[in-house]
């Protein structure tokens, strides 16, 4: 098998089930939108194991063999595997940084819950902030100011995810929100989660937790100014399209319990416009903040191996940009025709 049909394969995984990241992906140059894929198909494929195989602890005990594997270059027959493995052997990515995201998922699978924000950070950072630090190597940077501000953005992101899946996930018996957040809003965790339903305390969690997202993004925000002109608008594409899934749980007074929320896609071609616009803009002076949760994580990257020159041909972010607002515009269209069929 071929590197490049690897890479189509790994891309195919990703069409159906992670659209925001496929989309996104397509504005990044060629040079980092393929190895991203095989980051995030190999992300995709470990949290699918372990989802898929019950929540078992060997599921998670077969990933890390996996990526053991792979950083001895001796992956299994899957292209998946085999991608993943060129990615890491390429750009010097610190095992250290997987490894994090594979003991995130064993935290899943052990069912942890969070009695505090700190705590729940030692989460976030290890299920996205990882995702972050590993996206920022593949864009060829390696400063700990650009990693520590792509952890941010993981974080960031990870904290909306949770935001918007609170009822999602107490159905399934699994609950992320700091304990402590809750009882100071007058809730008991064990009783809402035997029968979760939405009420104001709730909301007012929700709303907390949304609210330290945003300061991540916000701090994110100085680190996409640092990444390589082309790569710019596909991660701040990313980053407002994740906020503005806060925004649409705000805008139903966080009740993300009973509903689910859902960026329409016309939302996100106004948004990939105003990313391609605002990726250009003046940024502030790059900060040297580390969130104490995510050091051991810039610490590694700062302790690696430089990375080596790409060959690759990078398109131009204009062009890329003109190919996702397309996309949107078909995939409106669809959900269009799909809406009226079913209405007929």
């Amino acid at each position: 098998m071929s590197a490049a049909s690897d890479i189509a394969a790994c891309r195919e995984l990703l069409r159906g089930g992670s659209r925001t990241f496929f989309a996104a992906s397509l504005v990044l140059p060629r040079a980092v939108s393929d190895p991203a894929i095989a980051l995030y198909a190999f992300c995709r494929l470990a949290d699918d194991a372990v989802d898929l195989d019950g929540g078992r602890i060997d599921a998670v005990e077969r990933l890390k063999d996996r990526l053991a594997r792979a950083y001895l270059s001796q992956p299994l027959a899957s292209p998946v595997d085999r991608a993943f493995a060129d990615v890491v052997a390429r750009f010097a990515i610190p095992r250290v940084l997987p490894e994090a995201l594979l003991e995130g998922l064993q935290w899943d699978v052990e069912g942890r819950r969070y009695e505090t924000l700190d705590d729940l950070l030692d989460y976030a950072v290890r299920v996205a902030g990882t995702v972050g630090a590993m996206m920022s190597l593949l864009m060829r940077r390696r400063d700990p100011d650009v990693v520590a501000r792509a952890c941010d953005l993981g974080i960031a992101m990870q904290l909306t995810n949770i935001a918007r899946d609170v009822g999602e996930d107490a159905r399934a018996g699994r609950l992320y929100l700091p304990l402590s957040w809750m009882r100071e809003a007058g809730l008991d965790p064990a009783a809402w989660l035997a029968g979760p339903r939405y009420n104001v305390r709730v909301g007012k969690v929700v709303a907390r937790l949304l609210a330290v997202a945003d300061t991540f993004y916000r701090r994110s925000i100085i680190g996409v100014g640092a990444l390589p002109p082309s790569c710019r608008p596909g991660i701040h594409a990313a980053r407002l399209i994740y906020a503005e899934i806060g925004r649409e749980v705000e805008r139903h007074g966080c009740n993300s319990i009973s509903r689910r929320a859902v960026v329409p896609a016309s939302r996100k071609m106004r948004l990939l416009a105003d990313a391609f616009v605002g990726s250009f803009a003046a940024r502030d002076a790059i900060v040297d903040h580390v969130e104490p949760a995510a050091r051991f994580l810039v610490e590694a990257v700062a302790a690696s191996s430089p990375l080596v020159a790409s060959r690759r041909r990078t398109k131009s972010a204009v062009e890329s940009m003109v190919w996702v607002l397309d996309l949107f515009e078909r995939l409106e269209r669809r959900d269009q025709l799909l809406r009226e069929g079913n209405t007929s």
